[in-house]
């Protein structure tokens, strides 16, 4: 093999860990944002007990020193899912993709979409514990789980787009296999902005509270599962546009932004129903695919009788 070609297999040892000063970048900017995000949720919890540390940081009142704290871990894993979405599309845009930065942007996103939201929904479950006692059983189950199955779906996703694999030509690498753990983490962290908006006051909070673990659960089994979802990585932000449709995508973000303590939440609702209904629509359609087949089947046999 000539030098150009080992240079260009994805498995030599100098290009499988090249590191690519940009997209590395983005990266390590979104571990920076999960590992922040995680001793945010570490201090809230802190504040909320009786001890020193509370004694020391929460001057006024706990329960709001403790919400403005999971405020700023839910801004910052978003944080974190502008920086994953980017240092993929910059390694795209440039050539610099490399295994190096496939294993470490995996890693990145267990701490940023695996341990910080799981430990958001730990403390904040364990919150009402007076109305709940068994959340406290079961609140760390939860949590392991959702990282277990975020943990599972980065292994998987690292595989499927092995360069090694042999894929039938058919096959399309535009749709996720499952959903993404980015998209994932972004429903948990918006659902608990949501739910400190909505929270008046602690006794509310308790009761909101109870939802965490449910959604939790769901995002969970649709990381593991094989109901696809689209990707963006296509997508041509240099694509030609009409004027009006320009001045209403302006609109529509404006309005998401002024409304985005509720309106993130709901984004990423739709796009996990989204994918959902989709792959009820392709049961469907294959449902009644084998029926056909199988009638035209019955009919040839009762013709050749």
């Amino acid at each position: 093999m000539s030098d150009l070609e080992q240079r260009d297999n994805p498995y030599n040892v100098t290009q499988a860990s090249r590191i690519y000063f940009l997209p590395n970048l983005m990266t390590a900017g979104n571990l920076l944002c999960g590992f922040l995000s995680v001793i945010r949720c570490i201090q809230a919890r802190l504040i909320t007990d009786t001890g020193d540390y509370a004694a020391l940081h929460a001057a006024g009142d706990a329960l709001h020193a403790s919400s403005a704290l999971y405020t700023q871990a839910v801004w910052l894993i978003l944080a974190a899912v502008v920086f994953d979405s980017l240092d993929g599309r910059l390694a795209r845009m440039g050539g610099r993709t490399s295994l190096f930065g496939a294993e470490f942007d995996s890693l990145a996103d267990v701490v940023s979409f695996g341990v910080a939201p799981a430990l958001m929904v730990f403390f904040l479950v364990l919150t009402p514990s007076e109305e709940y006692p068994w959340f406290r059983e079961l609140g760390w189950i939860v949590a392991f789980v959702y990282l277990l199955c975020g943990a599972v779906r980065l292994a998987r996703f690292n595989v499927i787009t092995n360069p090694l694999l042999h894929r039938a030509e058919t096959e399309s690498n535009k749709d996720f296999l499952g959903l993404p753990i980015p998209a994932a983490a972004g429903t948990v962290a918006t659902l608990v902005l949501l739910l400190l908006n909505l929270a008046a006051n602690a006794r509310e909070l308790r009761q909101l509270t109870i939802a965490l673990p449910l959604l939790l659960m769901l995002v969970s089994f649709l990381m593991v599962s094989t109901v696809r979802y689209p990707s963006f990585k296509q997508v041509n932000w240099e694509t030609k546009t009409r004027f009006r449709t320009f001045v209403g995508v302006f609109i529509v973000v404006v309005v998401v932004w002024r409304l985005r303590e509720v309106a993130f939440f709901f984004l990423f609702l739709a796009y996990i129903f989204y994918g959902l209904f989709a792959h009820y629509q392709r049961g469907v359609r294959y449902a009644q695919m084998r029926a056909l087949r199988r009638k035209v089947v019955k009919m040839k046999q009762e013709n050749s009788q």
